[in-house]
């Protein structure tokens, strides 16, 4: 009997799916190495920091929101680094030198000089150590992952990119677990924590560069298609009303995201539950997140992301201005439900846009500042709920507000026209 030969298209496909699931997982595993460098790592050391720094509280939050600040300009320059050398050498560089600077900072002795930072004193070291995880934790490492699953997932991303953030949410949850058992059950110290958080990024830096290539970019066509899709630079892209509602809506929803995460047990307080609601809460809302990662990934690729965007705007806009009539636990539960779902909707929503609504080339670039965005709404969200409630003496004016403003984005979001990756 003749053996059937298989077709080269076939074998073609096969062989990139292959390479694309791996690029995927890779990218995953690059966004979950980005925990020093963000709010929820550097909340696990928080106190021990504290402490053997002699800090108080008002003073490491200003140092925190400087170096997030100043961090958030490393977005740009990582997304020009990996369109001019590539995924593989900027994912090397960027783990190695977050590694560094994670080692650097798990054997920093107390003391030292100090400099006041707009009235709160602060070790320098410690002030440049922290600014330099967020640059390169944060805002580069963030950019390269996008950049990556953006260019494996071709013009309709939603299956790849909601696999994506279900690995990366599922990852997190695992780096968590591991660093609460490392504290809780072995007692370990914060400094062998943040050394061996360094250790395993210099290792995967290394094993970058060994392993990792730089991703044949998906076309719907075929390999010879890639001349026919047509790819925005930056600047063409920032003259385009979709590169801003998009940018501008997923940034609002990192604001309050960051504010409300920040202050939730004192939201929940103020409605009258106890600790033990929100340590509930905090549980449940990223298995929500998990679920709504899936089904929008798939939603992307059969509904207009536009839709889809003002979707999930209108589920946290009525999350929103419900939670200032929360009274009993099922409708507290019902608000952590709507908030981890319009949160893992439009987390899709982010990593999906930027490579189907302006194309491959300048990639990194145009995902590099809406990145920027995020980074400086995400520091903004806690100074804006903690100045409303000065204000108002309560949250409910401020989360009112908040509402409004995110029904008037999904108004903008279901009407404005995406580019996307338009034939010439």
């Amino acid at each position: 009997m003749a053996l059937a030969v298989e077709p080269e298209a076939i074998r073609s496909a096969r062989t990139f799916d292959a390479r694309a699931a791996s690029a995927v997982g890779v990218a995953a595993a690059a966004m979950v190495a980005t925990l020093p460098g963000r709010t929820h790592g550097l909340g696990l050391v928080t106190e021990p920091l504290l402490a053997e720094f002699q800090l108080d509280r008002v003073s490491f939050a200003a140092l925190n929101l400087w170096a997030t600040l100043i961090g958030a300009a490393f977005c740009v320059p990582a997304g020009c680094v990996v369109d001019r050398f590539g995924v593989r050498a900027a994912l090397c560089g960027v783990c190695l030198a977050l590694g560094a600077t994670v080692l650097a900072m798990a054997h920093l002795a107390p003391g030292g000089a100090t400099f006041d930072l707009f009235g709160a004193p602060v070790p320098a070291a410690l002030f440049v150590l922290v600014t330099l995880t967020r640059g390169f934790g944060q805002s580069a490492l963030s950019v390269v992952s996008l950049a990556l699953v953006g260019k494996v997932s071709g013009q309709k991303p939603g299956l790849a990119v909601g696999a994506y953030s279900f690995l990366v949410a599922v990852g997190f949850m695992a780096a968590f677990g591991a660093v609460k058992v490392a504290f809780e059950a072995r007692g370990a110290h914060w400094r062998e924590v943040w050394a061996a958080l360094g250790w395993a990024l210099l290792a995967f830096g290394s094993l970058a560069l060994v392993f990792v290539r730089n991703p044949r970019e998906a076309h719907p066509e075929g390999e010879g298609s890639a001349s026919a899709e047509r790819s925005y630079t930056l600047g063409a892209a920032r003259r385009t009303p979709a590169f801003w509602v998009f940018g501008v809506a997923t940034s609002f929803y990192g604001m309050v995201a960051a504010g409300v995460s920040l202050f939730n047990e004192s939201l929940l307080a103020e409605r009258g539950f106890e600790r033990s609601v929100f340590l509930t809460i905090a549980t449940v809302s990223p298995l929500v997140g998990l679920g709504a990662n899936l089904l929008c990934g798939w939603l992307a690729v059969r509904v207009r992301l536009g839709a889809v965007l003002a979707g999930a705007l209108v589920v946290l806009a009525a999350a929103l201005a419900c939670f200032p009539l929360v009274a009993s636990l099922p409708q507290v539960y019902a608000y952590a439900v709507a908030m981890g779902a319009s949160g893992g909707a439009l987390t899709v929503v982010f990593f999906t846009v930027w490579r189907q609504a302006f194309g491959p080339a300048h990639l990194g670039r145009v995902q590099g500042a809406a990145q920027l965005l995020t980074v400086l709404a995400s520091a903004a969200g806690p100074l804006v709920l903690a100045a409303g409630h000065r204000a108002a003496g309560g949250y409910a004016p401020v989360v009112r507000a908040l509402a409004v403003a995110a029904l008037a984005l999904a108004a903008l979001a279901w009407f404005v026209p995406l580019p996307g990756a338009a034939q010439k």
